[in-house]
């Protein structure tokens, strides 16, 4: 078991990392007429609009709320009067609300999916794939709610945030932090971390677009000229 998990939380973390990064690179050098999302907006419209804005909205909270959480120095946030305990709570409240939320339109739009025989016909198995991984993703990390309250202190989130900083700084050891962590935490970290893995030959690479358009706001300007 020691071995196994010091694969999985000092070794595995990298494999996901560098196959999300250079998969990424290699499908928009070989493969851009697929990067796209797909949308099956045009097939059914119904249920759409409200799945997909609580879905976004919940997902990108969570994933820059771990960021924020997991990457913050245990010093910083106490410098600022926040102390462990008070910390844990507000991630509590604040990822559960925002994981029922993302729940909410994840299960609208598998639902959608499944149900609506024209968008299944349309549909990759990677597709509904990637959405049952998320969910259950996502179900791992609301079940961990109630494991964190038994843990008002906040010792586990310490240890996650330690583990979390010991993999991107490239410090040894950072299996040893969760070796002794609920399994629960454990579960969540692997599906999180294989998410990333499996991003490259998924339509999530949509992402990558979403961010890069965000550079139209400070683009120069283009000059049109009339012809002379």
């Amino acid at each position: 078991m020691s071995n196994l998990n010091n694969f999985l939380f000092s070794i595995y973390p990298y494999i996901a990392l560098s196959i999300f990064l250079l998969g990424s690179l290699v499908r928009f050098d070989r493969e851009q007429y697929s990067w796209k999302s797909d949308s099956s907006q045009l097939l059914r419209l119904r249920q759409l609009r409200i799945g997909s804005n609580l879905f976004h909205i919940g997902i990108l909270f969570l994933f820059f709320g771990h960021i924020v959480g997991l990457l913050t120095p245990h010093g910083v946030y106490e410098s600022i009067g926040l102390s462990t305990p008070d910390k844990q709570m507000l991630a509590i409240v604040s990822g559960g609300l925002a994981g029922l939320a993302c729940f909410a339109g994840l299960a609208i739009l598998l639902y959608r999916r499944l149900a609506d025989q024209r968008i299944r016909a349309t549909s990759k198995r990677m597709d509904i794939f990637i959405m049952l991984w998320i969910l259950v993703t996502l179900l791992l990390g609301l079940i961990s709610i109630f494991f964190s309250l038994q843990h008002p202190e906040g010792g586990v989130m310490l240890a996650l945030g330690a583990w979390a900083q010991h993999i991107v700084t490239f410090r040894p050891g950072a299996a040893e932090f969760i070796a002794n962590v609920p399994a629960i935490y454990k579960l969540h970290l692997f599906f999180g971390m294989t998410l990333f893995l499996l991003f490259p030959f998924s339509r999530l690479v949509h992402v990558w677009s979403g961010f890069a358009a965000t550079t139209y706001a400070v683009r120069a300007w283009q000059l049109v000229r009339p012809r002379s």
